[in-house]
């Protein structure tokens, strides 16, 4: 067993470290969805904001969302030839924390700080808190998977909560947008310190090189101070990760236009009235974090006894459904586009259906991609790997805002003309999704065989 790895007994119960993990990445989320949920608000906004148009806002949303999920594998690496886990998620956490500070001070030189301060963060702290969840298990546990998912409610409660408070605050008369990245710090900070303050107790040594205190430069750990060749076991395995990987990249193209092209739609579109109270506009994409706070017990009870019976359906199985389930949201959102395109506001039911469709699809892919990396990597590449797990997010996240960015174009029919306006667009990312879903089932079993066994 790899150093700093818990002996976790297979009974049902989580290892406590679970929650700690998941109270901090709570807090990170916070911050990170937070403020993503006003970004291109503001870019567009001529009061108090840049004035840009659509297709720059889009634009510039991606490549920092791309890259805030890119610099996972530069995180990755000097966690595992360097720092070790623990020391990089802190060094992350300062880093974010700074970000959303200097995103506060009302100026173009500090806000293009603020946001490469947040992208070098981001990818210290979200591969290696990822990888100290797995960890706590033993190869084999079958509360792996049932563990992510818990961590990915963590997650998701930050991610409920930031658009709530970050966004109100941004879009408030009386406050602005500077509050609401002043508000984003706020939550990093007390993210770390309740980091600082448990971690020695609920987590021991995990996360921290083998030679205790030593840097890894000076003494490196066991794992990393001999290179022996990969097995071929272990070749598959990677090659497993890297396959699904870029399916990943696929479902998150569809995604993350929840901040780009279905936040203008909410905007533009939607009637955010109800009982004459408004919608915030950032508001909406609290729902899909609301959805995985309500089905994500759910999915972990289901995966567990699903297991316990021998009938868990394999990790690429679940990606397919991951992605049939994205292909159905943008299904609900053409129409939704269709309607809107003769000029009426559509109800939020619409916007709601799309986001319940998503969480379930984001729960058959997120937290299971984050244990399959768990569970396949070799323990001396464990955070890099995790690194390219987050590659593919970033990548999906840049194609998402480069797709995002054309939609005015598709609207007016510049790219091609079947339904006609937005419908058109959405249309587009429906057959993105559901043509990955069915060339995935149909290499399901080849790439299970990469997996041996083990997801």
């Amino acid at each position: 067993m790899s150093a700093g790895i818990a002996a976790a007994p297979p009974a049902e119960r989580q290892p406590k470290g679970i929650y700690l993990l998941l109270g901090v990445e709570m807090w990170e989320r916070f911050s990170y969805y937070g403020m993503r949920a006003f970004l291109v608000l503001f870019l567009v906004s001529n009061d108090g904001g840049w004035g840009w148009s659509k297709e720059h806002a889009a634009t510039l949303y991606g490549f920092y969302t791309g890259l805030v999920y890119l610099s996972s594998l530069l995180g990755g690496y000097v966690a595992d030839r360097f720092l070790g886990t623990h020391r990089a998620v802190l060094l992350g956490s300062v880093l974010v924390a700074s970000g959303h500070f200097c995103l506060a001070v009302p100026s173009p030189a500090m806000f293009f700080t603020g946001l490469a301060l947040v992208v070098l963060g981001t990818g210290c702290h979200k591969p290696n808190i990822s990888t100290m969840v797995g960890q706590l298990f033993r190869e084999g546990d079958i509360r792996r998977d049932s563990a992510f998912t818990i961590f990915f409610m963590g997650i998701n409660t930050g991610a409920l909560l930031g658009p709530l408070v970050c966004g109100t605050l941004a879009e408030s008369p009386r406050f602005g947008w500077h509050w609401g990245f002043a508000s984003a710090g706020v939550g990093m900070v007390l993210g770390t310190t309740l980091y600082v303050l448990l971690r020695r107790r609920y987590l021991g040594d995990i996360g921290r090189p083998a030679q205790g205190e030593k840097s890894p430069r000076a003494a490196p750990a066991p794992h990393l101070a001999h290179h022996p060749r990969l097995s071929r076991d272990e070749k598959e395995r990677i090659a497993a990760i890297a396959i699904l990987s870029f399916f990943s990249v696929l479902f998150f193209t569809a995604f993350e236009q929840a901040g780009s092209s279905l936040t203008f739609f909410a905007k533009e579109r939607t009637d955010r009235f109800i009982f004459g109270l408004e919608i915030k506009t950032s508001h909406f994409q609290a729902l899909n974090s609301l959805g995985i706070v309500a089905f994500g017990p759910v999915f972990a009870a289901l995966w567990i006894k699903l297991a316990a019976r021998g009938r868990e359906p394999a990790t690429p199985v679940k990606f397919a459904a991951a992605l049939m389930l994205m292909a159905s949201s943008f299904a609900v959102m053409v129409v939704a586009a269709w309607i809107s395109d003769r000029g009426v506001r559509v109800s939020p039911l619409w916007l709601l259906a799309t986001y319940v469709l998503q969480t379930w699809a984001e729960l058959c892919i997120s937290p299971v991609g984050l244990s399959l990396v768990s569970k396949l990597a070799p323990p001396r590449f464990a955070s890099l790997l995790m690194g390219l797990w987050f590659v593919s997010l970033a990548l999906g996240n840049l194609s998402a805002g480069i797709l995002a960015g054309q939609s005015e174009r598709i609207e007016r029919g510049d790219v091609f003309r079947l339904l006609g306006g937005q419908a058109d667009f959405f249309l587009l990312v429906f057959v993105i999704a559901m043509t990955a879903a069915v060339a995935l089932l149909f290499l399901a079993r080849r790439i299970g065989r990469l997996t041996h066994g083990l997801a």
